[in-house]
């Protein structure tokens, strides 16, 4: 953290150029955190599909109706 200038008055211009900073820092450590979060929303999403295909196959065994065909 920077002090303030000598004068003892922090002006406008201080307060934009540290907000720019600490701006700067958050878009840096985004930009890390996306790869990763995008590869785990994906695995996540192939789950659930999976999952949902599973029960569904199951499900549908389940209730399913048996029809027996004689011939007369």
């Amino acid at each position: 953290m920077t002090s303030p200038p000598a004068g003892g008055r922090i002006t406008r211009a201080d307060i934009e150029g540290k907000l720019r900073e600490m701006r700067g820092e958050v878009e840096e450590t985004a930009e890390a955190a996306k790869t990763p979060i995008l590869a785990v929303a994906g695995g996540v999403a192939a789950a659930i599909v999976i999952l949902a295909f599973l029960f569904g196959k199951r499900r549908g065994r389940r209730r399913s109706t048996v029809v027996e065909i004689r011939r007369v």
